[in-house]
């Protein structure tokens, strides 16, 4: 070996040495000694090879360094949860962790946690109380619903149904709605797993209410409606109303389920919900069962709700699969504060699509004046989660140059920030900011141009 070689080696410094850097002490903390000090030889032997290969011909600083073995450890053990920006103008960006909770609701969270709660416990009468009580009055407020319980998600919500009410009987479903609801789980996938017999009635664009009427037999376990989520069908279509259904099923003596999806507990205004039947819509069109989402349109934490007709309900309470889907104190606390929101009054999430023009205006200007060669620019932004794929709300963003690993180098910044290009343009998109994050955003996107080694595209 050359003695350069030989030197470059010697510059390396010791195992112990290394771990009492402040950047690998940190990662002690997070991950322990011994986990640390695997990942600090494996990089150290890493750099051994390099430079007997001629392929590293300087010693990394220590800040290199620690990076590089933080990078290691996480790829090992898998790095913790990072806060993001979101600036995609996708309010519920489900790989993003879809609704962000209130600062309300955090605070309420955070008082139920840090110490023992009345989660299931009756302080008036010092007996065992019951968990879901809270969740069942407040929903029967916000929806006018007779019942309602909570689960872990949605998907649960469906579930509890099928195994409760139609195991081992029908389920009669249009083809129009047997729908991929994420993550590759398919409607037909999920009667299937809870013991049901899938029966499918009329065609992926049209389906009447005589497809449901031939298809009853004495095995029919109830009738499922299944909003399409993630698609549209246009053209030459037409469906079966829940009203309609409803008379059907009172005339035969089936339950009606609708898997509304979204967490749209009223009915909204706006294009992108006018044909959306809402949780309390359905309720008073007679569905027997309405499955619903608490981290979507609602804008609380992850939740599967399950309203409508007690006695349906009370039946799928007593189902031994429920205790296995209910939720722990933290969503409950969650939900609870999100929807005495609600219910008070308080602005939703969906709000934010469409934000006071003179406050977003002010907060435009504000990024324009910062940042060099910012302009304004019309952007498109969606609800997301599944809930008016096709419905765009037309708004202002910020639009900036862009250059060779932006992208990257904002997702990997402090604060991490999940942004688009468009036309060779980056777009950030300030409804599904913050407010209190704008300064942070800036600096964010500051340093990553002051960082960069990339070429400019735009």
């Amino acid at each position: 070996m050359k003695q350069v070689d030989r030197a470059l080696l010697r510059q390396l410094p010791a195992v112990d040495r290394i771990m009492q850097w402040s950047g690998v002490q940190q990662l002690i903390t997070l991950y322990g000694r011994d986990v640390v000090r695997v990942q600090v030889r494996n990089g150290l032997e890493e750099l051994r090879e390099q430079i007997g290969s001629g392929s590293l011909t300087e010693v990394p600083t220590e800040e290199e360094m620690a990076r590089g073995f933080a990078r290691a450890v996480e790829g090992a053990l898998g790095g913790r949860l990072r806060r993001v920006i979101n600036a995609t103008g996708i309010f519920l960006h489900t790989n993003l962790g879809r609704a962000p909770l209130p600062p309300e609701v955090l605070a309420r969270l955070a008082l139920d946690a840090e110490a023992a709660c009345s989660l299931e416990f009756d302080l008036v009468t010092g007996t065992r109380g019951d968990r879901n009580q809270r969740v069942d009055r407040l929903l029967a407020a916000l929806t006018g619903c007779e019942a309602a319980v909570a689960v872990n998600n949605n998907a649960a919500a469906l579930v509890l149904v099928l195994s409760t009410l139609a195991s081992g009987r029908e389920v009669i479903l249009s083809r129009g709605e047997m729908v991929e609801i994420g993550g590759s789980f398919r409607i037909p996938d999920i009667l299937r797993s809870s013991g049901a017999r899938l029966v499918e009635v009329g065609t992926t664009n049209r389906t009447r209410l005589a497809d449901y009427r031939s298809a009853l037999s004495k095995s029919t376990g109830l009738l499922l409606k299944v909003h399409p989520s993630n698609y549209r069908v246009r053209g030459f279509t037409s469906s079966t109303s829940t009203a309609d259904l409803v008379a059907l099923g009172l005339e035969h003596g089936v339950p009606v389920v609708v898997d509304e999806g979204s967490g749209l507990l009223k009915p909204r205004s706006e294009a992108p919900f006018v044909d959306h039947e809402s949780v309390s819509e359905l309720i008073a069109a007679g569905a027997s069962l309405v499955c619903s989402s608490g981290d979507k349109v609602l804008g609380g934490p992850q939740a599967g709700l399950l309203m409508g007709q007690r006695a349906w309900v009370d039946r799928c309470r007593q189902h031994p699969l429920y205790r296995a889907f209910r939720p722990g104190r933290l969503t409950y606390s969650g939900l609870e504060e999100t929807l005495r929101r609600l219910l008070g009054g308080e602005a939703s999430l969906l709000d934010r699509l469409w934000p006071d023009t003179g406050q977003h205006q002010r907060r435009l200007d504000r990024f324009i004046s910062r940042l060099a060669e910012a302009t304004s620019v019309p952007v498109e932004g969606y609800v997301g989660g599944g809930a008016a794929p096709d419905a765009a709300v037309v708004g202002v963003g910020v639009s900036l140059p862009t250059w060779k690993g932006q992208l990257e180098a904002l997702r990997l910044g402090e604060p991490a920030v999940v942004a688009y290009v468009r036309q060779d343009r980056l777009i950030v998109d300030l409804r599904t900011v913050e407010s209190d994050d704008d300064e942070a955003l800036i600096g964010a996107l500051l340093a990553a141009e002051a960082g960069s080694h990339g070429v400019r595209q735009g």
